[in-house]
């Protein structure tokens, strides 16, 4: 673990606890998830990999409360989540259809804090210092379609972090834009975790981002999901694509990481048919 990482100092924010996810089939219900329990603390930055279809989706959705649990719970700072938390944040994959072409770049990071009842000084604030933060101060009476993928994820970002949440939750957010943009995206939302304090759970299938942006990396067994390492990554706060890829010790990492997705394609765990629960 670097010694800027602070985490395990901090108190838990965000604590899984024994989730299961079975969901309904005519042969009883399929386990998509099974018994996955971790904390974050306030402020860490987690990545958590797998490989397709090992149900991270799945686990991202219970933790943001859009779906339950058949059996565990998510407590964030201390409560049960039972639906989408107001201090919780979403960034998904499909950039494209989260965000309304019709509606300028500025409306779309205003349009949830409307929803929310903030007042329009604070909402205009709030939407100045979330696009300058994701360097698009440049583009807000702009329309989506005007600009790339990676300035369209650039507004998803602003948005969510408009709402001032104090958990990021990222499913795959730069899985469809191109390698270049890729790197500077990854570069992008890190700065932007160190200067709001915010506590980041990420979800990505590609093991060298995990090691470049994570402070741990939890790695998923294929379905039915179980963690099968949640590693400290022990590189420097400040990361580089340059030095810290060619860093002998991300290298080290990245080779560790990738030998345990190996051993998750294989995991064999009971993939039964499991009764229903409730």
């Amino acid at each position: 673990m670097s010694a800027d990482h602070k985490g395990a100092e901090a108190p838990v924010l965000l604590s899984v606890q024994g989730i299961q996810k079975i969901y309904p089939s005519a042969g009883g219900g399929v386990e998509a998830v099974r018994d996955l329990t971790f904390d974050l603390h306030k402020g860490e930055f987690v990545c958590l990999v797998g490989p397709s279809g090992s149900g991270k989706t799945t686990l991202l959705k219970v933790i943001s409360g859009l779906m339950a649990a058949t059996t565990g719970q998510v407590l964030l700072d201390g409560t049960v989540v039972d639906g989408p938390p107001r201090n919780m944040a979403l960034v998904f994959q499909e950039y494209g259809r989260s965000l309304y072409p019709w509606l300028r770049v500025a409306e779309n990071v205003e349009l949830p804090l409307k929803v929310a009842g903030v007042g329009k000084a604070e909402r205009q604030s709030r939407v100045a210092e979330a696009l300058d933060a994701v360097g698009l101060a440049h583009v807000p009476k702009s329309y989506p379609w005007e600009l790339s993928g990676g300035m369209q994820q650039r507004v998803a970002i602003a948005r969510a972090i408009a709402y001032q949440p104090e958990v990021l939750l990222m499913d795959e957010p730069f899985a469809a834009v191109d390698a270049q943009t890729r790197a500077d995206l990854e570069d992008l939302v890190r700065s932007v975790w160190a200067r709001l304090g915010l506590t980041v759970l990420f979800v990505t299938h590609d093991i060298d981002e995990s090691v470049y942006l994570g402070e741990r990396v939890i790695v998923l067994s294929s379905s039915p999901t179980v963690i099968l390492e949640d590693l400290a990554i022990d590189l420097p706060a400040q990361r580089d694509q340059l030095e810290t890829r060619s860093d002998p010790r991300f290298v080290e990492l990245r080779h560790h990481v990738y030998a345990q997705i190996q051993k998750a394609k294989t995991y064999t765990g009971d993939t039964q048919s499991v009764p229903v629960v409730g």
